[in-house]
């Protein structure tokens, strides 16, 4: 441990900070939904980091039995979609502008937006019992983060697939296709984080910070209009159609929905 610890439990999420290690702990038992509340703490702390040079690397994590089950379905009602895609997606915006290197550690589930929150970091491990996965077509939407940057991972195929069958895969899968770097044995996701800040610890966080930022010029520019896309039709025409409203509603009342095609 070294000297600077300091550690801190807002509502949804743990943080501690270790110089040159900030660990953000998404704590929101018992599947670590993201909500707006979350998401406010999340941007928060995000921005706390971000000004601090003695901070190189950021480690994203779940308490408990998962890293995520996704957004609240609760914030995908038409009175509360806006707050709910403008508050997540700044949270995305700042894990991919972020000059330190971001550490997914993923476990259990990892669904639609908690698939997002990791897809998103420079860095991925999981394990192989790991739950992978888009579901968010079963509700009558889509994933306007996975829609704009996951082909780029995993290529247009596999992104087409999981994204439009929301299928879940295991942690295995998901390393082999590119949605994470590698998966490990249920024991040994703590180690492997370890030994990857360990190597972080020994280079340069100024040319850390320059070299993440070059190596994602080309998609950066991409992903901002792509997902300012994605957000429009999600609004301009996801949000108009009665299957979306269906679909949402059919998850909060426990039934299956029925789709009209509308």
């Amino acid at each position: 441990m070294g000297s600077g610890l300091a550690e801190s439990t807002l509502a949804r999420i743990a943080i501690r900070v270790d110089p040159p290690v900030s660990r953000i702990t998404l704590h929101n038992p018992p599947l670590n939904v993201i909500d707006i509340p979350m998401m406010e703490e999340l941007a928060r702390t995000l921005a706390d980091i971000e000004p601090r040079p003695e901070i190189s690397t950021v480690v994203l994590a779940g308490e408990g039995k998962s890293f995520s089950a996704g957004v609240d379905v609760a914030a995908h009602t038409p009175d509360k979609i806006g707050e709910m895609l403008s508050k997540f997606h700044s949270v995305i915006r700042a894990l991919v502008a972020s000059k330190k290197v971001t550490i997914a550690a993923v476990h259990g589930n990892c669904l639609g937006g908690g698939a997002e929150l990791a897809m998103v970091c420079d860095i991925a491990y999981t394990t192989e019992s790991a739950q992978w996965g888009f579901p968010e077509i079963k509700l009558g939407c889509y994933p306007p983060v996975a829609c704009t940057a996951l082909a780029a991972l995993v290529g247009q195929k596999r992104a087409a697939e999981l994204i439009l069958t929301g299928r879940t895969i295991g942690g295995r899968e998901a390393a082999e296709i590119g949605l994470a770097n590698r998966a490990v044995g249920d024991g040994e996701l703590a180690a492997v984080v370890e030994q990857c800040i360990a190597s972080l610890e020994k280079l340069s966080p100024a040319a850390l910070a320059v070299a993440k930022k070059a190596s994602y010029t080309w998609d950066s520019m991409h992903f901002d209009k792509g997902l300012a896309r994605a957000e429009r039709a999600y609004f301009d025409e996801l949000m108009k159609t009665e299957d979306a409203h269906e679909g949402v509603r059919a998850f909060m009342e426990k039934r299956e929905p029925k789709w009209s095609g509308r």
